[in-house]
């Protein structure tokens, strides 16, 4: 009986072990976000197992909190060189890490737009306070090349950019005021930085 009794209560614990073991895993799994590495600022230590209770993830940034405008910084010898500036426009932090989507539009809908990432600087874990800003630099050029014609415009004049924030699919849009961008719309981009 005695050694009936031990035998049980050792797979009685160890059975208890083991799911206590599966719910500490899915409480750590369910609190960080995938695309943010653990040493971000972003990422949250996950509660004790019998806690009941996870600490608050920090989310992504998207399209509802950020704003955005497209800075100029540099012209010379048909480049163009600018920022794509995005503010967390929200109450709380969000977490940014990568590259934007961006597409040149305008009234009639897409203009030709080849985004090339460029990797520097590369991406980097970011946490936007509200009011937070961050910058990817960009550069595209003005003079025809190909078969783009060179009288007139090399393509479609753009007014509006869709920019979709890193890991989201909902773009915000940006008003593009710098005329049209040569080369097939080539426009080279970094991924997002602390400014």
């Amino acid at each position: 009986m005695t050694r009936r009794l031990t035998i049980a209560c050792g797979l009685l614990v160890l059975a208890s072990a083991t799911a206590c073991g599966g719910r500490t895993s899915d409480t750590g799994t369910q609190t960080m976000p995938t695309s943010t590495p653990p040493s971000s600022t972003s990422s949250s230590t996950a509660a004790p197992a019998n806690s009941g209770a996870a600490a608050p993830a920090v989310k992504r940034c998207d399209s509802s909190t950020l704003k955005g405008q497209v800075e100029p910084t540099d012209a010379g010898a048909g480049n163009r060189y600018g920022k794509f500036v995005v503010t967390n426009a929200g109450t709380v932090p969000c977490t940014l890490n990568g590259y934007s989507g961006f597409q040149l539009e305008n009234a009639s809908g897409a203009v030709p737009t080849k985004l090339e990432r460029k990797a520097d600087p590369g991406p980097a874990a970011l946490t936007l306070a509200p009011g937070g800003k961050a910058s990817a630099n960009l550069h595209w050029g003005v003079v025809p090349s190909g078969n783009e014609p060179v009288d007139g415009p090399c393509q479609p004049e753009p007014s509006k950019a869709a920019a979709i924030p890193p890991d989201e699919t909902v773009p915000l849009t940006v008003p593009w005021t710098f005329g049209p961008v040569c080369s097939g719309g080539r426009i080279e981009i970094s991924a997002f930085y602390a400014s």
